[in-house]
């Protein structure tokens, strides 16, 4: 497995914005099958911004038109750039990488299609 470590969460106010990363010790994405995801507290994850194996992006309506997933030159570090930040944007956000086979899936070893997470960067925005 891959380690994947998210940076650039923060407390910031409502309108504002952030850029969160995701690096991947060694590894080199591939442009596709990697996403971002948000969690809060007593909530189940869920997808704000992914591209899928075929390279089709899903965006979560709550996302549209603020949020966009990006790739550096290198592959190395893939981002979240956040605007208009909202209060209910507040969140543990985790990258995730690699589209999970079947072996994965077999194993245990995937979690919502992908087998690799990040431990998240937390995300509060105030009003």
């Amino acid at each position: 497995q891959v380690q994947l470590v998210e940076s650039g969460g923060g407390s910031v106010q409502s309108g504002e914005s952030l850029r969160l990363s995701c690096a991947g010790s060694g590894y080199v994405f591939s442009g596709n099958c990697m996403g971002w995801f948000r969690q809060v507290a007593g909530e189940e994850r869920e997808g704000v911004v992914s591209i899928a194996s075929d390279g089709s992006r899903t965006v979560a309506e709550s996302a549209r038109g603020r949020f966009t997933i990006s790739l550096d030159d290198a592959k190395t570090t893939f981002y979240l750039q956040m605007n208009s930040l909202r209060t209910d944007d507040t969140g543990m956000y985790y990258c995730a990488a690699g589209c999970a086979t079947w072996s994965d899936m077999v194993a245990g070893t995937e979690h919502m299609g992908y087998k690799n997470w990040g431990q998240g960067t937390q995300v509060n925005v105030s009003s």
